[in-house]
């Protein structure tokens, strides 16, 4: 039988997140797998894989604030901005101190503008940034808004600064050590990352890899509600669990009505939830009375 639900793994360093889920899809047979939120090769730490029909909750975990501890050579440039490129060190670099560093790191919190790594998973024109960068050609990447929540000073000996960092989707851990060195007058490269969290799946509940092949995948599993702790939840009756279940309208419950009546700026979306906690599926307004499904998730 397909597995259903979402599981916290704990990639380790030194492979792709595809090649995490692929090792993660031996246990779990034809059952269909993703990941939300790609994790460098050099990169340890949370990675959420959502099974069978929780591939439709993907762009939710992806939306969730992540964290990040990274680990920052200074004084070095490198083509790929981490320690997995060419790095080269710079002549005689300014040496900047503990208070120009966390003055610095206050300047690129906020919703700013950041220009992804030449060495990324970004589309242009249906290719890879990557497989552009390794075939020698420059992509031409604009840079774009993120979020950035916090960047904490954990340690600075110079040449080796460690950040902990929360931001939204879409920041490049790298390029945040880039741009920080940069405007101090230097260069930085990233030789460690770990992400420490996205939402609330976090490294302390992680799983191993090497653990997860070892025992019943079916007891790794989250509940697909784990992936919408975002949205604002409507419980349903049974009634309305098998009319949603067939594509119908059902009443819209007084609550979501009142969060309709408030909204203005986009669409509200909302997690159905069947009397047994269970995630149903994700309802938005037909009109000012009604909601329909917009991704069903059945039970396998």
């Amino acid at each position: 039988m397909p597995y259903l639900g979402l599981i916290n793994l704990n990639k380790p360093s030194g492979i792709t997140s595809r090649r995490a889920v692929d090792l993660v899809g031996r246990v779990a047979g034809k059952t269909k797998i993703g990941h939300a939120g790609t994790l460098d090769p050099l990169a340890d730490g949370v990675l959420v894989l959502c099974l069978g029909s929780a591939t439709r909750l993907i762009e939710y975990v992806q939306q969730m604030p992540k964290q990040y501890s990274g680990t920052f050579l200074l004084g070095r440039r490198s083509d790929t901005e981490d320690t997995y490129g060419n790095v080269v060190e710079l002549s005689s670099p300014p040496i900047p101190t503990l208070e120009e560093i966390k003055t610095a790191a206050g300047g690129l919190c906020g919703l700013i503008q950041q220009c992804p790594p030449v060495f990324s998973a970004i589309k242009i024109k249906g290719q890879r940034a990557y497989h552009l960068a390794r075939a020698g050609k420059s992509p031409d990447l604009k840079a774009r808004p993120v979020r950035v929540y916090r960047i904490d000073v954990v340690s600075y000996e110079y040449p080796v600064l460690k950040l902990d960092i929360e931001c939204g989707s879409g920041t490049y851990i790298r390029s945040i050590g880039r741009d920080l060195a940069e405007s101090l007058g230097t260069a930085a490269v990233m030789s460690a990352l770990t992400r420490t969290a996205i939402g609330r799946f976090i490294l302390e509940d992680s799983i191993d890899l090497n653990d997860l092949e070892q025992q019943d995948l079916s007891r790794c599993l989250l509940p697909p509600v784990t992936g919408v702790e975002m949205l604002p939840k409507v419980k349903l009756e049974p009634q309305d669990v098998i009319e949603v279940g067939h594509g119908r309208t059902i009443p819209m419950p007084i609550n979501a009505s009142v969060l309709c009546k408030s909204q203005t700026t986009k669409r509200l979306e909302f997690a159905g939830i069947a009397p047994d906690g269970r995630l149903v599926a994700i309802l938005i307004p037909q009109d000012q009375h009604r909601l329909r499904p917009l991704r069903n998730f059945p039970v396998n």
